[in-house]
């Protein structure tokens, strides 16, 4: 009895190593088949590394089959991508500002695998943002800090065309935009005390000017009331009948009450008729 007790034993120990080692088998192969494939998503190309040696050909997106354990893929953006930025600058007349800045970009499809190799890290950090602030301070440079407020599309239109000459085919920079430009209190007081006061001495030109121009008007209207009547004197002097023509038209048929005689002096005397 008891040696039937212990061959059960034993049989039912080699079960339970047999069942272990297939199990051991399947997750192992399952393992290995999980290893062997990977997708690479929407918006992305896969760099394919094996053994530390870099594929030069980007994976398209989709299923993608490799070596498992010895080969791995790396996915990697090429949709646009926005980072935003600030950049401390002095301008020419050693003004200190602050402009806040947003850059849209591209990564290339053909340069993932470059940029993977060469440049580590984000390329917003290591490539675009160092040239942005270098791009920036030059042109800021350049100007008065009054100007630079008010040619905010100028600085933008310079820096851009300095970012993507720094900036090479590796990355394609979509567009660069100026979301502020920060200046010192005592600058901002300094700059609206002035737009104050251009804007008073405009108000006072307004009003000379229009001072001015109705001066000239006065001065037309004058000469020509003198002129018209010089014409008028004129033609009463070449033709007395004049006289009497403009009696007769503005007579209103009524008898006149009085009556204006020459007394030989030159002058007329006004006598009233009863």
């Amino acid at each position: 009895m008891s040696q039937t007790v212990i061959d059960l034993g034993k049989d039912f120990g080699k079960r339970e190593m047999r069942f272990s080692f297939w199990g051991l088998v399947v997750l192992l192969l399952l393992l290995v088949s999980i290893q062997m494939y990977h997708i690479v998503p929407p918006g992305h190309r896969g760099i394919s590394v094996t053994l530390g040696k870099v594929n030069p050909e980007e994976l398209p997106e989709g299923l993608a089959f490799k070596w498992p354990f010895i080969q791995t893929i790396t996915d990697f953006p090429i949709m646009q991508l926005s980072a935003s930025g600030k950049a401390p600058c002095f301008s020419s007349d050693l003004q200190n500002l602050t402009l806040y800045f947003t850059v849209m970009y591209r990564v290339p499809a053909s340069q993932v695998v470059r940029l993977f190799q060469q440049y580590r890290g984000d390329p917003f950090t290591t490539l675009i943002e160092p040239r942005v602030q270098e791009s920036l301070k030059q042109v800021t440079a350049t100007s008065r800090a009054e100007e630079l407020v008010k040619n905010r599309e100028r600085v933008k239109d310079e820096s851009i065309a300095k970012l993507r000459l720094a900036v090479g085919d590796v990355l394609q920079i979509v567009d660069f935009s100026l979301t502020n430009i920060d200046l010192s209190d005592q600058l901002e007081q300094a700059i609206e005390q002035k737009v104050v006061r251009e804007q008073e001495a405009l108000a006072k030109s307004f009003e000379l000017e229009k001072e001015r121009k109705q001066a000239e008007i006065t001065i037309v209207r004058a000469e020509a009331e003198a002129k018209s009547v010089s014409i008028k004197g004129d033609a009463i002097k070449s033709s007395p009948e004049v006289i009497q023509l403009e009696i007769a038209q503005r007579w209103d048929g009524k008898t006149p009450l009085s009556v204006s005689v020459a007394n030989g002096s030159g002058t007329n005397i006004l006598l009233p008729l009863k």
